[in-house]
């Protein structure tokens, strides 16, 4: 008997592969998983599960928001909101209903260098999902009705945040300040502005140049036989066309040295928000465990270093956090805070004397082996449910990693010493003196004082953009 190209690659995989337990001596163990390339370049991985009559479903398609139109931040975010409205033979009613009469869940999103959609079902109704997910790639209805709706809901979201509170939008502010003139400092949901350029012309353009076959990524997990699976993903997937356009290429982006800060305007607040950061690390950074070992300790859990001084012991605000962004090439890693208007100073003080303080002490040996017990613990939670086996498949596969990126995560986390930490820390954790600051809070109040973080550019809370225009 003769087999497709794509089944033999699988038949050829599965040999290669040993079965390998949920759990072993070491720690977390990432199932054995079949994989395969289809006929247009899509990526398979495929992990077989019985304990639960259920099927997740990962897809994962390269490029995300960088292959959004100049100017027009938002269209890939738009692109997934309105895909998930009508596609098929269905409207947008007729999808969701779909989905609903069996208890399953889909749903769709875009990221900055990548779109997904997830699903999950009753194994009983794989070929539903199937049907479903290849439709909202391949043949989505993009209405216009539709899309009208979904970008009003877009800029609504941005306005009344804006209005209330303004904490979900600090890493746009953020970024946009942090990156300006590199891809990273778009924001993946776009502004006020960015999204009013876009019309629905762009989406079916975005459609057509960044959405294809040979982009996809596609981790199924759950209970259901593999060569069974493979057969109808390549029916589904295995023929789809290629994208139109070239992959967005990202350079790296360069560290920040010195400090300069953005206030945003927003008159009559009551509170500041800020945001310290710098370029950090990226997903496949080689002290990547060493960098998340001291962020727990310094800001990325409840008794952190931060959240110790600025919350529990002078009561300065409801929380303080510091962590790393982590996409192909090197994110942001950022402090973020807030406290009432007339403690502005006395926070951002307080967080950058904390982060100096990690720069001349370190983290002594009771505060590493915590960190260590703190990670190791929360780690096996994280890749559970099918949903979240198939998601960091996903992700290893996109950034090009192996199973070790799971198998030897504790004997990483426990090889990280006191060297290590001290070389992590200066090298991945910026000098007070080299942060950029974002500030929203009322600046008639506040622009006198922050001056003494470096030279203030203003722009207002109002202003349908993240950053200000450039000239």
């Amino acid at each position: 008997m003769k087999y497709p190209p794509a089944l033999r690659a699988f038949a050829l995989s599965c040999a290669l592969l040993s079965p390998a337990s949920a759990f072993g001596a070491d720690g977390v163990r990432l199932p054995a998983f079949r994989s395969a390339t289809l006929p247009n370049g899509a990526v398979v991985a495929l992990v077989e599960k019985r304990d639960t009559p259920l099927v997740s479903m990962n897809v994962t398609v390269r490029g995300g928001a960088l292959g959004d139109p100049a100017g027009k931040d938002g269209t890939a975010s738009l692109y997934t909101d309105l895909i998930q409205k009508g596609a098929g033979n269905r409207t947008a009613a007729q999808f969701a209903e779909a989905i609903e009469n069996v208890g399953g869940s889909l749903s769709a999103g875009a990221g900055t260098e990548s779109i997904g959609v997830n699903a999950s079902f009753m194994s009983r109704d794989v070929d539903l999902m199937l049907e479903l997910v290849a439709d909202v790639l391949q043949r989505p209805r993009l209405d216009a009705v539709e899309f009208e709706k979904a970008r009003t809901l877009a800029v609504q979201s941005i306005v009344a945040a804006k209005d209330s509170d303004p904490r979900a939008l600090m890493s746009s502010y953020g970024d946009a300040w942090l990156f300006r003139g590199h891809p990273y400092g778009r924001s993946v949901g776009g502004s006020e502005a960015t999204l009013a350029a876009v019309t629905l012309e762009d989406i079916k353009r975005y459609y057509a140049e960044q959405v294809g076959g040979d982009r996809l990524i596609i981790t199924v997990v759950g209970d259901f036989d593999s060569a069974m699976m493979l057969q109808q993903l390549e029916r589904s997937f295995g023929t789809w066309r290629k994208a139109g356009a070239p992959l967005p290429i990202v350079p790296s982006p360069a560290r920040v040295t010195g400090r300069s800060v953005l206030l945003v305007d927003k008159p009559g607040a009551t509170q500041t928000y800020f945001w310290l950061g710098n370029v950090g690390a990226s997903r496949t950074d080689a002290a990547r465990t060493a960098q998340s070992v001291v962020n727990t300790v310094f800001g990325g859990r409840f008794t952190s270093m931060l959240n110790t001084e600025l919350r529990i012991k002078s009561g300065l605000t409801y929380g303080a956090n510091a962590a790393f962004s982590r996409p192909s090439q090197p994110g942001s890693f950022r402090i973020a805070s807030y406290t009432e208007t007339g403690k502005t100073t006395q926070a951002i003080d307080m967080a950058l004397d904390t982060l100096a303080r990690l720069h001349k002490d370190g983290l002594d040996a009771d505060q590493l082996k915590s960190s260590q017990s703190y990670m190791l613990g929360q780690f096996p939670p994280s890749i559970e449910t099918n949903g979240q086996i198939a998601a960091r498949l996903a992700d290893m596969l996109f950034h090009g990693l192996g199973p070790e990126d799971v198998d030897e995560y504790a004997a990483r986390v426990t090889r990280v010493d006191a060297t290590a930490v001290r070389s992590t820390i200066e090298q991945s954790f910026p000098q007070p003196d080299n942060l950029v600051i974002v500030l929203i809070g009322d600046a008639a109040k506040i622009r006198d004082a922050v001056k003494k973080y470096g030279q203030v550019t203003e722009m207002k809370i109002t202003d349908p953009r993240f950053a200000p225009v450039t000239k």
